[in-house]
């Protein structure tokens, strides 16, 4: 099977595995112990900590670990329950159906436009890095600098970005969240940037500094962070994956979404022509010919919901069935494009009837 889907999960790199199991023999102990062991535990989670604060560039002390981007999301957005926020209309669900907002409108290309938050002063503002379905990179920096001129505080969710882009900078937003299994690290493990002075959205035992209780996972925490070390280490020739990519959108044909603007190198996504049976989603016909790749929503079947994306897009929903994302890795090869086109192109043959 052909991997294209690491926008939804980044397969375990070798490197989180190697660390997860040797922090499992060497770290047994909880981190809040006093013992020995218990201290070699923390000592080992604060020196992560520390290792990530230095990539984001902020201090290890606004570094709080989570079970992940959604928790980190929820947790930032609890604070400001009742109050006024503005987020941009592709926003993650783990951030739209946490608050209510005003959203902010985003072009035909999905870049979100900052014209309306000139004219705003919210409690906070949300504006994602890259997004998920389209790869399409946001002003985020030109938003934080809005943010500082009206001292409104900026919350990034730069789940998409880390890992694919540096990091560094990021640390200067107000909250950042992050998620390890988009990069390589294990499921069920992430974390969140934010002030030193911060109410826990989980409540119980003191970890975390009181700003989220519960055990730490060591073990996930570091594998976490040596793979996005790994990440940031080896992040060069971006420059030829981008023409990679862009040879195999030539060659396909089809409209690409967000074609134009910058986008992750990593990310596809283009609207399939109209299957002769809906029943027959290219996902499905893709998966079968070997070809792991996602989908925005579901054939027009009226039970699911256009992408929330797409349509703040323009798309309509019938053009919305029809997206495939194609999210590639560090590990894609060009050859590896060339035979996804090879597969789109014999999905095409499969999902039409020989003619009568």
């Amino acid at each position: 099977m052909l991997y294209f889907d690491h926008n939804a999960t980044h397969p375990l790199s070798a490197t989180a595995k190697r660390v997860w199991l040797e922090a499992v023999e060497r770290f047994p102990a909880n981190a809040s112990s006093p013992h020995r062991l218990g201290q070699r535990a923390d000592a080992a989670l604060q020196d992560a900590r520390g290792r990530l604060a230095k990539m984001l560039g902020c201090g290890a002390d606004e570094v709080v670990f989570t079970s992940g981007a959604t928790e980190a999301a929820n947790t930032v957005l609890a604070q400001f329950a009742g109050r006024e926020v503005v987020i941009s209309a592709i926003e993650h669900p783990c951030v739209r159906e946490s608050v209510r907002a005003s959203e902010l409108r985003v072009s035909a290309a999905g870049v979100v436009d900052l014209a309306e938050l000139k004219t705003q002063r919210p409690a906070l503002v949300a504006l994602m890095a890259a997004n998920n379905e389209t790869g399409v990179l946001q002003p985020w920096q030109a938003a934080l600098a809005l943010c500082r001129e009206r001292g409104v505080p900026l919350f990034c969710d730069a789940v998409q970005w880390l890992g694919r882009l540096p990091a560094a900078g990021l640390g200067a937003c107000d909250f950042v969240s992050g998620s390890a299994h988009k990069f390589g690290g294990p499921q069920g493990v992430g974390f969140l940037k934010c002030p030193r002075h911060f109410s826990p959205l989980l409540h119980g035992g003191p970890q975390e500094d009181g700003r989220r209780a519960g055990t730490e996972n060591i073990a996930g925490v570091l594998a976490m962070v040596a793979a996005l070390e790994e990440r940031e280490a080896a992040m060069h020739g971006i420059a030829e994956r981008l023409a990679w990519r862009g040879e195999f959108e030539q060659a396909l044909g089809f409209r690409t979404l967000g074609a134009g603007v910058d986008r992750l190198w990593n990310t596809a996504a283009v609207v399939m022509p109209e299957p002769p049976d809906c029943r027959r989603r290219w996902v499905v016909v893709l998966d079968r010919l070997g070809f792991a790749v996602s989908t925005g929503s579901a054939c027009a079947s009226g039970k699911e919901k256009p992408s929330h994306v797409l349509t703040a897009m323009g798309l309509p929903p019938g053009e919305a069935a029809r997206v495939l994302r194609f999210s590639a890795g560090w590990e894609t090869t060009r050859e590896d494009w060339q035979r996804l086109l090879a597969g789109v192109r014999a999905a095409q043959v499969e999902a039409t009837p020989p003619s009568l």
